[in-house]
């Protein structure tokens, strides 16, 4: 039985089947809590006498009519309806009650604590738009969709076409009819509705249109929309992206949704995008978040062409959607708006997760095989999104900026409205760059793996460099080596700075690439292979550059090659190569001279790593001790009120240990402790005292006492998680049960509840729970929906016991392999997750080792 699952063949099959032309869908969303009703009424055309399915998730149906005669309910079984001796052209009738979901996926109902209003907001990517109507569940049998929506008068609904004025349907009731759609994926469509606020504005398309801007977020939360800001980055990307893309707006009107209890960053749906709603801010961020709400709003405009108005075939080519768009938001993001600074972000933050992803087992091809729906839920990951984006800017380099939006340009004219595969873009990129790209996309696209390069330098005794080369290494079990196009650049420390005196752009191919530009060249003293971070691929510093490195980091003047050779230094230490302890003070020290926002960001995020994953367990109490120490002082001496301080009090409140420490979290909680210019507000209240209940300072008494002065939906979801992290058996097996034995917590909650369960001081807390959770693995798989099971299979994993066999009698990697050795027959989404989990904490016990061998001799 199929399940809720579809195959790439049965879509192909279906696909030489029906050709799909009009959907009429009807909802009534005043039905109550629990249920919703769907009348959908699809037009296709078909061979005559074949048969095939329409895909349906719902709680019952009422009615099948196909062509005018009624077809047996019986037909819809598996989330299936079975439909056969077709006509030529037909017309199918589905009544159905459809069910809310509270996972974010389907229709998800939210109820605002604040005023007890309802909220409703669709997301239908992958396959979920079968959970709110009858539909031919693929993206390329696209159609029109016209949407008519019943709910309480008082609502706002929004959907792809432009909101019409609803009409009287009863008391208290009105409906609201849509106008169609353009030519688009199912995936695409979407449904809004609730007493949402609203923000409006205007801009003109490059075709003279005037295209109408929505802003929308709960009423509670409108206090806190900068709408003008984000309608003046949308402006930016609209007038960007049209003149890049020689194409006007695709569709009739923008709107940008904040929606509660989001599970991604946002989504494309065309003319209606949602986003998460943190991105609207109550209070003050990092200018890193801010950044990275510019980046998205630009990711999801970018998808209104390539996505939205052409789509992918099948799910294979996710990756080129999610990599263009990933690639061009950053683009635009650096040349039309205020963080031209972008493409250090990119690099620190995006590669960062590509080099991750593809050093694990179960890396991939960029173009991947997907063979059903289960292959791409985890296909959303650091391959999807931030490889493919580093190699398209790898193709940019290498065939040319005009070359390749030319061929962007050709490739939107030829394919609009309809769905297209990889071969349609490399068509054009050749025919514009006069470049062959089969032999580039065989050894980028189409192979897996990460390649390190490192120089190679002889000098004389003067310091002349005599000989320079490029080294490229590929690991064993992905042993193809790539042609990059990149920059070797040579600085020189002058006083108190970095400045670059040498730089050689090239082709290295191949084991191993002379550079004889740099022959005759005094030795600079720090050599940065792949400097403007051109190329993808893992960099090792020589010693010399490394040595220079760590005396002079603060003395980039750009913040790029500063960023390049932290990310060098975090490799090194991730591979076991080089000690924790090292890698922390390195990040000590660069941060009080870093001005990087999302740089200071993903530095404190791999002090976290290093310090509680990657040391020496013998020494770790020690060393978080000398690391909290050491942010407490650097919070102090940074600037009062600024972006470095917040963030460094807010990792200083994740790594708190001593009591001395705990003193100053509840003295900046309650009052007497101030830090010049720092604004306790209430994010950073939460934050401060989660810190004081995994360290035993607060309870659930104070949990609750900070929920009545912020009994907002954030407030308590902060509240979960801070319940979550009490630091008591019986707690913990609470925190436990709430998750995983029970489905009732909505998805933002259960995200927190899985932060506050692992957030300990004292790890044997989570022994007990280390062999259920591998006992749980497949009902949790089974029962659950994708997203929440993900949530549960990565974020319960007893990482945290991984190498504290000897201290705790629980051997995490023998567990997890024991596991998949009895499991071969689980599903492959879910085994290649553990894989996952598995690896991490392999390579966590090897980074321990290696900071072991630098503690013992310390």
């Amino acid at each position: 039985m199929p399940g809720e699952n579809l195959t790439r063949a049965e879509a192909q099959e279906r696909a030489g089947t029906v050709t799909t032309s009009t959907y009429d869908v009807a909802l009534d969303l005043t039905r109550g809590e629990r249920v919703f009703g769907s009348t959908t009424t699809i037009r296709f055309a078909a061979r005559e006498g074949a048969s095939t399915f329409v895909d349906l998730i719902a709680e019952s149906v009422e009615e099948i009519t196909l062509n005018g005669a009624a077809v047996a309910t019986s037909a819809f079984a598996d989330s299936r309806i079975a439909l056969t001796d077709l006509a030529a052209d037909n017309e199918l009738v589905v009544v159905a009650t459809c069910r809310y979901m509270n996972t974010g996926e389907g229709l998800h109902r939210f109820v605002d604590p604040v005023d007890e209003e309802v909220y409703l907001y669709t997301q239908f990517e992958v396959a979920d738009s079968r959970r709110v109507f009858a539909v031919f569940e693929q993206p390329d049998l696209k159609a029109t969709f016209t949407f008519t929506v019943t709910a309480p008068e008082h609502w706002t609904v929004v959907s792809n076409s432009p909101t019409p004025d609803p009409e009287p349907a009863g008391e208290d009731v009105a409906t609201w009819r849509f106008a169609p759609t353009d030519v688009i994926s199912s995936y695409l469509t979407a449904i809004i509705a609730g007493p949402y606020s609203r923000f409006t504005g205007e801009l003109v398309s490059t075709d003279g249109r005037t295209i109408p801007l929505g802003v929308y977020a709960r009423a509670s939360l409108a206090r806190y929309v900068d709408a003008e800001e984000i309608m003046d980055i949308t402006r930016a990307g609209f007038a960007f992206y049209e003149v890049a893309f020689d194409r006007p707006y695709p569709f009739a009107k923008y709107d940008q949704l904040f929606v509660p209890e989001f599970n991604a960053g946002a989504m494309e749906n065309a003319g209606a995008v949602t986003f998460l709603e943190n991105y609207v801010f109550r209070s003050k961020v990092p200018e890193a978040t801010v950044e990275r709400r510019a980046v998205t709003i630009l990711h999801e405009l970018a998808h209104m062409w390539f996505g939205d108005l052409v789509t992918m075939r099948w799910w294979n080519d996710l990756w080129l959607n999610e990599s263009f768009a990933e690639y061009a938001s950053h683009l635009a993001t650096a040349e039309a708006t205020r963080w031209t600074s972008a493409w250090t972000t990119f690099s620190s933050l995006e590669k960062s997760w590509a080099y991750n992803q593809d050093q694990l087992p179960s890396t991939h091809p960029i173009v991947a095989p997907i063979n059903d729906l289960e292959d791409v839920e985890v296909n959303f990951d650091g391959i999807t999104y931030a490889k493919g984006a580093s190699v398209l800017k790898q193709l940019v380099a290498w065939v040319g900026s005009e070359a390749f939006l030319a061929g962007l340009q050709r490739y939107f004219a030829k394919h609009a409205f309809a769905n297209t595969e990889l071969t349609d873009l490399l068509t054009e990129l050749e025919t514009t760059s006069g470049r062959d790209l089969a032999a580039w996309s065989q050894v980028w696209l189409e192979q897996a793996g990460v390649t390190l390069l490192r120089p190679e330098i002889e000098v004389d005794g003067e310091g002349t460099v005599t000989s320079f080369a490029v080294l490229q290494e590929a690991p064993a079990e992905h042993p193809t080596l790539r042609p990059h196009r990149l920059v070797v650049g040579g600085y020189d420390v002058v006083g108190d700075r970095l400045e670059r005196r040498l730089r050689v752009e090239l082709d290295v191919d191949g084991p191993r690439t002379e550079v004889p530009e740099l022959v005759g060249e005094r030795r600079p003293d720090l050599v940065l292979v792949n400097d403007e971070d051109l190329a993808y691929a893992k960099v090792r510093l020589d010693e010399a550059s490394l040595a220079t490195a760590r005396a002079n980091l603060g003395g980039f003047t750009h913040s790029l090659p500063r960023a390049l050779v932290l990310a060098s230094a975090w490799d090194t230490t991730r591979d076991g190569e080089w000690p924790a302890r090292e890698f922390t003070e390195l990040v000590l020290a660069a941060i009080p001279g870093e001005s990087d926002s999302s740089v200071v960001q993903v530095l404190l995020r791999q002090l976290a790593t290093a310090v509680g994953s990657y040391s020496a367990p013998g020494t770790r109490t020690d060393l978080a001790a000398r690391v909290a120490d050491r942010l407490l002082a650097l919070a102090r001496s940074s600037r009062g009120g600024s972006d470095t301080q917040l963030q460094l009090v807010r990792a200083l409140a994740q790594h708190a240990v001593t009591a001395e420490q705990l003193d100053v979290l509840a003295g900046l909680l309650d009052g007497t402790v101030d830090l010049d210019g720092l604004e306790v507000d209430t994010d950073l209240r939460w934050t401060l005292l989660q810190g004081l209940v995994a360290g035993g300072r607060a309870d659930a008494a104070r949990i609750e006492a900070e929920l009545g002065r912020d009994a907002t939906a954030t407030g308590h979801q902060q509240a979960a998680r801070a319940r979550a992290a009490i630091p008591t058996a019986e707690n913990k097996a609470a925190a436990w049960a709430d998750v995983v034995d029970s489905d009732a917590l909505p998805n933002a909650v259960q995200s927190n509840v899985i932060g506050g369960f692992s957030q300990v001081h004292d790890r044997g807390l989570l022994v007990p729970f280390a062999g259920r959770y591998f006992g749980a693995l497949e009902t949790v798989w089974r029962e659950r929906t994708n997203e929440m099971a993900q949530n549960i299979v990565i974020g319960l994993y007893p990482h945290k016991l991984a190498g504290l066999a000897g201290e705790h009698g629980v051997d995490v990697v023998a567990l997890t392999e024991q596991w998949l050795a009895d499991h071969p027959a689980a599903p492959p989404a879910l085994r290649r997750l553990v894989v996952e989990n598995l690896d991490a904490a392999r390579r966590a016990v090897r980074a321990q080792a290696a900071d072991a061998g630098v503690a013992s001799t310390a």
